[in-house]
Order: structure tokens, then sequence, then C-alpha cells
């Protein structure tokens, strides 16, 4: 599956739904704080959502579209993906404690996707 024209398909759809996700979070930024707080400001807020989760449908029909190594490599990082983040989440929650300023959800998936971009990298080096 490293033919870059096998990959077609997944650039298409995964840019595609991030170009949606920029178009509805600026939207929904715009909207959003127009409206009176209740249900319908939280719905425009959260509406960008539904992009984010045409990404992960593009990211489900790329690792279905790959071979079985590329399956095992996919299943591997979002293991070690997944121990490093709570790692990290739980230690900072203990330092809360401590007093460390409290940290907004946002933090989770940047340092998921740091983590997920450097076993990639890592991996491609190592897979020459």
């Amino acid at each position: 599956m490293s033919d870059v024209s096998n990959h077609k398909p997944y650039y298409r759809e995964l840019g595609g739904a991030l170009a949606l996700y920029m178009v509805m979070l600026v939207a929904s930024l715009w909207y959003g704080h127009r409206l009176d707080n209740g249900p319908l400001q939280a719905i425009v807020y959260a509406s960008p959502m539904l992009a984010f989760f045409l990404g992960v449908w593009a990211v489900v029909r790329q690792i279905r579209r790959s071979d079985e190594f590329m399956r095992k490599l996919s299943v591997e990082h979002l293991a070690i993906t997944a121990g490093v983040t709570a790692g990290w989440t739980f230690t900072y929650g203990f330092l809360e404690n401590a007093g460390f300023p409290r940290l907004s959800m946002f933090t989770v998936w940047p340092v998921m996707g740091a983590v997920w971009a450097l076993l990639s990298i890592v991996d491609a080096i190592r897979h020459r």
C-alpha cells in the first residue's frame, strides 16, 4: 500500500473533511457567540464535529483499503498513541492537584496527533 496512487482517495476524502471542518469551525464561531446561551448555541458550537467524523471515516476507510502490514502498523500506532496520551493526561491530572493550571480538553488531540505523526515518521524510516 505504499504506492502513492493508492493514497489518492484517502487524500481526497480527508482533505474534503478537513476543508469542511474549517468552514464549519469558522461559521460556528461566527454564529455561536451571537446566540443566547442554551441548546441551540451548544449545537452550533459542536457542529464542526460532523466534519471531524467524516475525517475519522476517511481514516477508517484508508486502513480498510490497506494491506495487512499497514493495518498492523496502524493498530500499533493507535495502541502506543493511546498509552502515551493516557499517561500524559493522568500525570497532568495529578499535577493539577499540585497547583498546575487546568488544561483544556483541546490539548489532548494535539498530543495524540503528535505522537501518531512521530510514530509514523519513525516507522517510515525504519521500513524503507
